[in-house]
């Protein structure tokens, strides 16, 4: 994707932690010739050669699912918060714009077996339940729910490049008390980002 170079975010720790936090994301390829994506988690964590890769399932029913074969490369887009940006907010006279966080993962895919994609649904249950006031496990299943499981495909995604970008007006760091006390008054995502301009303030 196009970053300008004083938006892009090379920090692989900062970028994973992202990752690890937004893992919802969307799965793109392509299906003749035009553009396939689907939402779904996408979970980061590492293969048997310790490589970074992304860890996901989609149905069979899915178009997508019929072309996604061993070493097809794909794209995968994560979003963080993002608010429109006034420009009665600055100092002085400018368009107005948006500040976001994204990252763009590249990589080559992996079909994984049926043991896998177990594994890695249980992970993804436990993971997620952790919140919950009555965590459920696959392990309390009967046989006729988990053979839903047979309706679905999973896959790693061994990640070849990230593209990261943190666009929160930092060319305009005079105006960011004003940007900031101003997306403070709205609301989650508009707090969500000005949570993480505070977190870049000297």
């Amino acid at each position: 994707m196009f970053i300008p170079e004083h938006y892009k975010n090379n920090d692989i720790n900062e970028i994973h932690d992202f990752l690890k936090s937004n893992s919802f994301g969307i799965l793109i390829n392509t299906i003749n010739g035009k553009p396939w994506g689907t939402h779904i988690p996408l979970e980061l964590g590492k293969n048997s050669n310790d490589a970074d890769v992304l860890v996901g399932h989609i149905a069979k029913a899915n178009l997508q699912s019929k072309i996604l074969i061993d070493g097809d490369e794909v794209l995968c887009i994560f979003n963080g918060p993002h608010s429109y940006i006034s420009s009665s907010w600055y100092q002085q006279e400018e368009v107005p714009t948006w500040n976001y966080i994204a990252v763009h993962v590249y990589g080559t895919v992996k079909i994984q077996t049926s043991e896998e994609l177990l594994t890695s649904l249980h992970e993804l249950v436990n993971k997620y339940e952790q919140q919950s006031e009555h965590p459920i496990s696959l392990n309390d299943m009967s046989d006729k729910t988990m053979r839903q499981v047979s309706g679905i495909i999973g896959f790693e995604i061994e990640i070849n490049d990230i593209q990261a970008v943190n666009k929160l007006s930092q060319g305009r760091s005079h105006d960011h008390p004003k940007i900031i006390s101003e997306l403070e008054k709205q609301g989650p995502s508009e707090k969500a980002v000005a949570d993480e301009m505070k977190k870049r303030m000297p």
